[in-house]
């Protein structure tokens, strides 16, 4: 396995962000420095540690192995892992479920969310090496050092990754949460593709201004260049701000299925009865000035022991052929 980097990165992260992490900073070397509050020194360790703000990642540029050079198009499967802290249930059985899709389908870029870490145990590194992929890894919340565990995002591919970058999108209100993107540049044989791996906030409000931060920044990123966003946008198809984001992007799925059930997430009740059902995680294509057309899209699920409450979204990408 060739060796990994670790890198601080210049996060996009707003000035509520670094003010509440200063906050909690502060106020845990007040705490410490109380004659009688010694014994919380640790407590206050693990707080300051859990609000330090999106930026440090893993990076790892290079396959296990150089892949063709001939471009026969791009497959990318989208989705969220189910960190399940912190019972962390069948961990190694559904990242060898993960491992099965990505095989199965031939895929050559993976966009992940709820990524789990713990002091032992990197599941990034673990598809890496289990698929021969290189990858860039992200924190979003908890820390792996500071309280054993911490769940993030990741891009792996078949071939060689650069350029990754990161915005913290939630507003740092909150210095224990964070709602961040994860960007990175794919080397293909057809060109160069910008990857974005996502996971939004839950209340609609946040939700929408964080899609809206989201759309400013890829297209910020990417200029004239294709852009690739997947990942889970925690709000459904028919919420206004996924309308506004399918009015400026390409919603992969619906390209080609305007009309089909397009559900990834459900809620059931112990006794299997389903409380909810939501279409909450998307691959947008954002086409730049690239002649890629979207040849297939599925929703994925193992039909015995999922890898997670999701299903994974799968698109496979072509370009255009001009006659001569």
């Amino acid at each position: 396995m060739k060796e990994t980097k670790e890198l601080n990165l210049a996060a996009n992260v707003s000035d509520d962000t670094l003010a509440s992490h200063q906050s909690v900073h502060h106020l845990g070397r007040r705490i410490n420095s109380l004659p009688g509050f010694k014994r919380l020194k640790r407590h206050t360790q693990k707080a300051i540690s859990t609000a330090e703000p999106a930026g440090r990642i893993t990076f790892l540029p290079l396959p296990e192995s150089r892949n063709g050079l001939s471009c026969d198009g791009l497959t990318v499967l989208s989705t969220n892992m189910w960190h399940d802290w912190p019972l962390h249930r069948r961990l190694t059985e559904r990242l060898e479920d993960i491992s099965s899709l990505v095989e199965s389908y031939g895929v050559d870029v993976l966009l992940l969310q709820e990524v789990t870490r713990t002091k032992d145990f990197h599941s990034d590194e673990w598809l890496s090496r289990r698929l021969g992929m290189a990858y860039v890894y992200s924190r979003a919340n908890g820390h792996s050092k500071g309280i054993g565990f911490e769940e993030g995002l990741a891009i792996l591919s078949r071939y060689p990754i650069g350029a990754p970058c990161i915005n913290q999108l939630s507003d740092g209100k909150n210095p224990f949460v964070r709602r961040v993107a994860l960007g990175a540049t794919i080397y293909t044989p057809c060109g160069e593709m910008l990857t974005f791996s996502v996971h939004l906030g839950l209340t609609p409000k946040k939700n929408g201004e964080q899609q809206s931060r989201l759309r400013a920044w890829v297209d910020q990123e990417a200029g004239d260049s294709p852009a690739l966003v997947g990942g889970d946008f925690n709000s459904d198809e028919n919420s206004p701000q996924i309308r506004k984001t399918q009015s400026r992007w390409l919603d992969t799925f619906r390209s080609l299925y305007p009309h089909k059930d397009g559900v990834t997430h459900e809620i059931k009740t112990p006794w299997g009865s389903i409380l909810h059902r939501a279409r909450l995680d998307y691959i947008f294509l954002r086409h730049g000035q690239s002649r890629w057309f979207v040849s297939e899209a599925r929703h994925l699920k193992s039909s015995l022991k999922p890898h997670s409450d999701h299903s994974a979204v799968l698109v496979r990408l072509q370009l255009v052929e001009f006659p001569l």
